[in-house]
């Protein structure tokens, strides 16, 4: 989750390194004030859905690669003022089921559809980090007269979107952004002390019960060793190879984090190599994002395109009230 790589930010197999909390994991309760239920879209696969109130319009949260529906459980709750919130961890992650045989992202939006009826919710927005955005417009295009809007938080590449004018998955996955140190012993001695590890890294934290979806805990309440989702194949496969979408048949709003925040690790570091090293990923890494922006612009005029300067991929935790007065202007303008 740490914006170091390209792959690890914008592929998003963000496999956190946790940590524990002083208590055990058995212990430990979210304080994220969601209601948790289970909803069965396919044989022996129930996905886990997190509810966190309010009222008027369904607003559904859909996490990025690597991450379940708790990445949320902090941003969540502000979305309450303009509706009723819910969050979908996909197959393959956290506590939701995986099933037998491979998926394809057809299949991923075919889920999101599943848990809509079944909760019946109706014509709600969804709103997708990362590669949440290829569900969203895998439910777009084959679904349009069941949602009301879409919005792409640093989710509209080319598996969301792709007419062959913007940056391709190869182009991007080809770069690679400086590295900070990873955490140390003391930063895995419990899962508050890794989130402190990673706001000193990014300059935000990530929430406690997503570093716990990513790292088993330990007897005494330390960090254990990574989870090995077995969704992980799946995405790592539809990244390479998912279908390609041309279209976006919905009202959308497109934020865009351009150029990249490298996080405090690399703004705050006098290292002369590490500053090299930035200004080279940005030189290349802007002009992709840039023509991927352009892509979305040129090839979806309904499209609302709002670029956030120095954004971390993750733009709803670095940007949170830039990303919370674009979403209110936009869902306030759906019919």
């Amino acid at each position: 989750m740490v914006s170091w790589s390209l792959s690890a930010r914008l592929m998003f197999f963000a496999f956190l390194a946790s940590s524990a909390s002083a208590q055990s994991s058995a212990a430990w309760k979210d304080p994220s004030p969601h209601a948790t239920q289970f909803v069965t879209v396919d044989k022996d696969v129930a996905l886990e859905v997190l509810d966190w109130g309010g009222s008027g319009r369904p607003l559904v949260l859909l996490a990025g690669g690597g991450n379940t529906a708790h990445i949320f459980d902090d941003f969540a709750p502000k979305l309450t003022a303009f509706g009723h919130v819910y969050g979908i961890t996909r197959r393959g992650f956290g506590a939701s089921g995986f099933g037998d045989g491979p998926a394809d992202v057809e299949r991923l939006g075919a889920d999101v559809v599943a848990v809509l009826e079944a909760l019946k919710l109706q014509r709600p927005v969804l709103i997708g980090h990362s590669f949440g955005g290829a569900e969203l417009s895998a439910v777009a295009n084959s679904h349009p007269e069941k949602i009301a809007g879409l919005v792409y938080l640093d989710a509209a590449y080319s598996y969301a979107y792709d007419d062959g004018k913007g940056a391709s998955v190869k182009e991007l996955q080809g770069l690679h952004a400086p590295q900070p140190p990873g955490p140390s012993e003391a930063d895995e001695a419990s899962f508050p002390a890794l989130q402190e590890y990673y706001a000193r890294v990014n300059g935000f934290r990530f929430p406690e019960a997503e570093l716990r979806a990513q790292r088993e805990s330990t007897a005494s309440g330390g960090v254990g060793k990574p989870r090995n989702p077995p969704g992980g194949a799946m995405l790592s496969s539809l990244i390479q190879n998912g279908k390609k979408f041309t279209a976006i048949p919905a009202p959308a709003l497109v934020v865009f984090a351009n150029p990249h925040g490298f996080g405090r690790w690399v703004e705050e570091n006098p290292d002369p190599k590490v500053q090299s090293a930035a200004r080279a990923f940005s030189a290349t890494m802007n002009g992709l994002v840039e023509r991927q922006e352009n892509a979305v612009r040129n090839g979806v005029p309904t499209a609302r395109v709002i670029t956030l300067p120095g954004a971390n991929h993750y733009v709803f935790l670095s940007n949170e009230a830039d990303v919370l007065r674009a979403m209110g202007a936009f869902l306030k303008r759906l019919p």
